[in-house]
């Protein structure tokens, strides 16, 4: 089988539901007759089906400007104690700038947590009083960085080209930008969703090499939904995960298959499940829930097979 690049460490009950999701696609092929993609063998066909089954997921908790250095250790020790190695969900948390090295020393003797930043310099070095930059952050032990979060957007002004530099900068230390897009309530009722969504991409996409996709990822996170208890409907969500999927396609349509798209909007334990369980849905993107050690291991819990529907 081609190498998907993946973690071979996956359970027998991860095997099962491949094995099904296989057959479900597969029947679905032959019973509306719908044709494979030009140029694509059957081969190339099954070895998507199963690069898209594949995809790790990933919960990401932001917690934005909260916490101490109690609270920091109080939330590491609940994760490490209340996490698992065998689950095949990736944890990662987003903690203050502050204290990216307190929680970097508690998680490394341990392969369950990932450090993430919630901002990055679009500057390599120099003077830029307040900033921090993408080698600084590799330095503390991230292995993500998140960039363009609405809240950078809507209250420090970041317009589309200056995420897009944040993330070439992230990416060229070696790290994964989880770059945000997303569209306002009123955007969504005029009907402009996608276009507000692929034009933030866009300008991603636009800087970002395509042969590294696949150490790139994608936070849709209507802004509507963030912080206010609204959650778009799984189907709204997949939708426009889709979009995404279909853009990063035009980039590099092998990669596209591999590149993680996350979810963010006042997820939590409770609609964490419908939301996951989408095709296009590689993981959540966390804030209030992320500070509860229970909501957010429940979410994590959740994530760690792949379920479609």
């Amino acid at each position: 089988m081609a190498d998907c690049g993946f973690d071979p460490k996956i359970g027998k009950k991860f095997w099962i539901q491949l094995s099904q999701v296989y057959k479900s696609l597969y029947l679905k092929i032959l019973w509306y007759k719908v044709s494979l993609p030009e140029g694509w063998t059957s081969e190339k066909f099954y070895v998507s089906i199963i690069t898209i089954a594949m995809r790790q997921k990933i919960i990401v908790g932001n917690w934005k400007m909260h916490g101490s250095c109690s609270f920091a250790r109080s939330l590491m020790q609940d994760l490490l104690q209340g996490g698992s190695e065998s689950v095949s969900a990736e944890m990662v948390v987003c903690p203050p700038a502050v204290y990216l090295q307190y929680v970097s020393e508690m998680i490394a003797d341990s392969n369950l947590i990932s450090l993430g930043a919630q901002n990055a310099s679009e500057h390599p070095s120099g003077a830029y009083t307040g900033e921090i930059s993408a080698s600084m952050l590799k330095e503390l032990g991230c292995r993500y960085v998140i960039t363009g979060h609405s809240e950078r957007r809507q209250y420090y002004g970041e317009a589309d080209a200056e995420v897009a530099r944040k993330s070439l900068a992230v990416s060229n230390q070696g790290m994964v930008p989880i770059a945000c897009v997303g569209e306002t309530l009123t955007e969504r009722q005029n009907h402009q969703a996608r276009a507000v969504v692929e034009r933030q991409l866009d300008a991603v996409l636009n800087l970002f090499p395509a042969d590294r996709l696949e150490k790139f990822a994608v936070a849709y996170e209507p802004v509507w939904a963030i912080g206010t208890g609204q959650v778009a409907t799984p189907d709204q969500a997949q939708e426009v995960h889709e979009w995404i999927r279909l853009r990063l396609s035009e980039k590099n349509s092998e990669s596209a298959q591999r590149c993680p798209i996350l979810y963010g909007g006042s997820v939590n334990g409770a609609n964490a499940a419908s939301i996951l369980a989408k095709s296009d849905i590689d993981g959540c993107l966390i804030g209030g829930a992320s500070l509860k050690s229970d909501e957010f291991l429940k979410i994590y819990n959740e994530a760690g097979w792949r379920k479609f529907i």
